[in-house]
């Protein structure tokens, strides 16, 4: 039986336009999606996989070719929705999840971009939408040469379990 809070979770990402997959994405490599350690759950870096597909590929800038800022938010705000698969994976009940505590974001991005924090803006404004005061967390956010699939952004999470899921 789910908790209360995991159903808000859920219906909190139905209203913002997303689906939580049933199952978490597979890893592409030798490692698990998400890992309980004590009180936290770390996650590895999630891609923006929708039904195993990345809707957009390449670095991240302004200009021809380059995958826009605003397109990039939004498939950081997929990476999280990904995380927070992986975190229903490991754990079952989203209820059991008291606060987000880190986030980081890897941008892939031309040379000349340096807004890699609002790349990331989209991964942290959804899990304060989907977690509300629960989900406001510290992160980092770094520009990178490459990612896994060509990928513009990939979104790892680190959360605190509570004890009572109610």
């Amino acid at each position: 039986m789910i908790s209360p809070r995991h159903a808000m979770i859920i219906e909190r990402l139905r209203n913002g336009g997303y689906d939580l997959p049933e199952a978490p994405p597979a890893p592409i490599g030798a490692y698990t999606g998400a890992l309980t350690a004590g009180h936290l759950i770390f996650t590895s870096g999630q891609l923006p996989l929708r039904d195993g597909v990345i809707s957009l590929t390449g670095k991240v800038g302004e200009g021809s070719g380059l995958v826009s800022l605003d397109a990039a938010a939004g498939l950081a705000a997929q990476c999280a929705v990904n995380a927070i698969a992986a975190l229903r994976g490991e754990i079952g009940d989203l209820g059991r999840i008291a606060r987000i505590v880190k986030v980081t974001g890897f941008v892939a991005s031309d040379p000349d971009f340096s807004d890699h924090s609002r790349v990331v803006d989209g991964a942290s404004s959804l899990l304060k939408a989907v977690f509300g005061d629960a989900g406001a967390h510290t992160r980092s956010a770094v520009g990178v040469a490459s990612l896994p699939r060509d990928s513009p952004v990939e979104v790892e999470v680190i959360a605190l379990l509570r004890a009572d899921p109610a």
